[in-house]
């Protein structure tokens, strides 16, 4: 099924959480010195500015979701805006230095012709740096508040690869991608904000009731470390070789 973008409200609040990895991706790989960058899925443009700011050259925003790049002007301040779909980029060959997704593979497919795009529209020495999950490595304490299954029942529903973490650095290994992959260093006490966006997401009935039952249970143990809800993202830096 067709699954929307969220509200742009909890994009923004998403790019919020993953900021601190963010930065350590880009200065990993000296976006200051990378003169020409897309920004894959861009959505309501939540990262947008800080590519425009960090950059050092242009900056263009490509999403398939038109009416979020006409609504959310003011967050695209500096750089340029086009519709259109990952699989099939609107630019020539090796026209960028880096491109930049923030769970944007998560959501297309096949991602295997992203890739295939991303790696044609990269220059020699360009590189991919992608913040992805992996919902099968949830770690949830105490199992009252675990909705690891419902996340990847909902996800699947609604077209989505939960499992593309994983998958991610041998799917670019393969096509002659330098890999390198981190994770978060820190464990941070869980936000209900969590629950928003699964209840965003196309959950039948008797998994919407089961989520009010998880919710309750967290609203209960909201004492430091009383619960543990962790997402894996695979913080992923892939360089295309000179040669």
């Amino acid at each position: 099924m067709k699954y929307d973008l969220p509200a742009s409200e909890m994009l923004v609040q998403q790019a919020e959480w993953l900021a601190p990895a963010r930065g350590r991706l880009f200065r990993q790989v000296s976006i200051a010195r990378r003169k020409r960058v897309l920004d894959l899925g861009a959505g309501y443009g939540a990262v947008t500015g800080e590519l425009v700011r960090r950059a050092g050259g242009p900056v263009v925003a490509l999403d398939r979701a038109i009416a979020a790049l006409q609504e959310a002007g003011a967050a695209y301040a500096g750089a340029s805006r086009t519709g259109g779909d990952a699989r099939r980029l609107p630019f020539a060959d090796t026209v960028f230095d880096l491109v930049f997704t923030q769970l944007t593979l998560l959501w297309v497919q096949p991602v295997t012709r992203v890739l295939d795009e991303i790696h044609r529209v990269l220059h020699p020495g360009g590189v991919l740096v992608a913040l992805e999950p992996d919902y099968g490595g949830m770690i949830e304490h105490p199992p009252e508040i675990a909705a690891r299954e419902l996340w990847l029942s909902a996800l699947g529903r609604a077209g989505a690869d939960p499992l593309i973490g994983r998958a991610l650095p041998g799917l670019l290994a393969a096509r002659g991608f330098t890999v390198n992959v981190g994770f978060f260093e820190s464990l941070y006490a869980p936000a209900m904000a969590r629950f928003d966006f699964l209840r965003d997401l196309p959950l039948t009935v008797a998994e919407a009731l089961v989520l009010e039952t998880i919710e309750t249970e967290a609203l209960v143990r909201r004492r430091p470390w009383a619960q543990i809800a962790h997402l894996p993202f695979f913080l992923v830096t892939a360089l295309k070789p000179e040669s």
